[in-house]
């Protein structure tokens, strides 16, 4: 096993001492209707190094406080130019409560545009929590984010989209942790007037100590009210994605009494539940004639892989009748890639 040498060790305690205070001093300031930048800086054994960019906005009253994480995958750019616009628009002074806002998570990998993961040390960050203190870039920035951002949160909100190979239909979804009615009842609220017409529920099966793995089921295991959006697909910003985006945070902000500048649940909500995935279990070229928001029917073919010569490797049938909630959009494949989730759904 490899072992950090006791400088190095003593360097990220000092680093870590020295990011918690600076986020604690910006969050527990007492100056109102305010906005404060600040940026918490990393670097590992490897000599990775980077930061985490948080805005701190507190309005002109107390209130409660609403995180918005973007940039956990850097190349899913919808909601990353949502938190841009956001922090633009937001008036302090129209504002009950704080709002932490973290404009891109995985700043490594957005500036080099790499898919799902940190370039640096091949970690992808929405499967790394709890994190490490003493870890990797990645690991080191889902543990602050586990002891620093989700402890003080009241809601914690992650923003995702399809990521360069993914098409995608807008969605806000949650976990039904029926050890926490509360927080579920809130989720699922926030989630039915987020204005999105597909609201997604996952279950939750994982016990108090196993690793959440993802971000907001994260902010789930430790008790919040946590929730996601996936808007946006394929590795472009999309205008109506970036205005969707915006304005399911600006319902939950009014659900919350904490701005008003909301527009309402959608007509026609349509809950999802019930998600199944395909994997794939070769390399090749894929086919589909299939888009997201396709409806199919269980074991009809939904795709198929090649190889080089166009001879077929592997099909794909439908698991179950139901929605395609994202799949692969681009032809590469490979062995365990995800080639497409499929949800049962029952109208309102």
């Amino acid at each position: 096993m490899r072992r950090i040498p006791l400088s190095l060790l003593l360097l990220f305690v000092i680093q870590i001492t020295f990011a918690q205070n600076a986020f604690q001093k910006a969050f527990k300031s007492e100056i109102r209707s305010s906005k404060e930048n600040i940026r918490i800086a990393f670097s590992d054994a490897a000599g990775n190094a980077g930061n985490l960019p948080i805005s701190i906005v507190k309005g002109k009253m107390d209130g409660p406080v609403f995180t918005i994480v973007a940039g956990v995958h850097g190349y899913e750019y919808p909601p990353i130019i949502a938190t841009q616009k956001l922090l633009e628009e937001i008036k302090t002074e129209n504002l009950k409560g704080t709002l932490i806002i973290i404009p891109i998570a995985n700043r490594a990998s957005f500036y080099k545009r790499t898919p799902f993961i940190n370039p640096q040390d091949q970690k992808n960050l929405n499967n790394a929590f709890p994190g490490k203190k003493d870890g990797s870039i990645t690991e080191q920035l889902a543990y602050f984010i586990t002891t620093h951002i989700i402890p003080v949160s009241d809601v914690f909100l992650d923003v995702h989209g399809g990521d360069a190979c993914e098409d995608l239909i807008p969605f806000v979804c949650y976990y039904n942790n029926t050890k926490k009615p509360d927080q579920t009842a809130l989720a699922k609220k926030l989630s039915e007037n987020s204005g999105f017409q597909y609201v997604v529920s996952y279950p939750y099966k994982i016990s108090d100590t196993e690793p959440a793995k993802y971000t907001f089921k994260q902010a789930v295991q430790d008790g919040k009210t946590a929730l996601s959006i996936e808007c946006g697909k394929l590795g472009n910003v999309q205008s109506e994605n970036v205005s969707l985006i915006k304005k399911g945070v600006y319902n939950m902000l009014e659900t919350m009494d904490m701005y008003a500048n909301g527009t309402g649940a959608h007509k026609s909500i349509i809950y999802c539940n019930n998600q199944t995935y395909i994997n794939a279990s070769v390399k090749g070229i894929f086919y589909s004639t299939l888009k997201a928001g396709d409806r199919v029917k269980k074991d009809q073919i939904v795709g198929y892989t090649t190889d080089e010569f166009g001879v077929v490797l592997e099909e794909y049938k439908a698991t179950n009748n139901g929605i395609i909630l994202y799949m692969l959009a681009t032809p590469p494949i490979n062995i365990d890639d995800t080639v497409m989730c499929i949800s049962t759904y029952a109208e309102n």
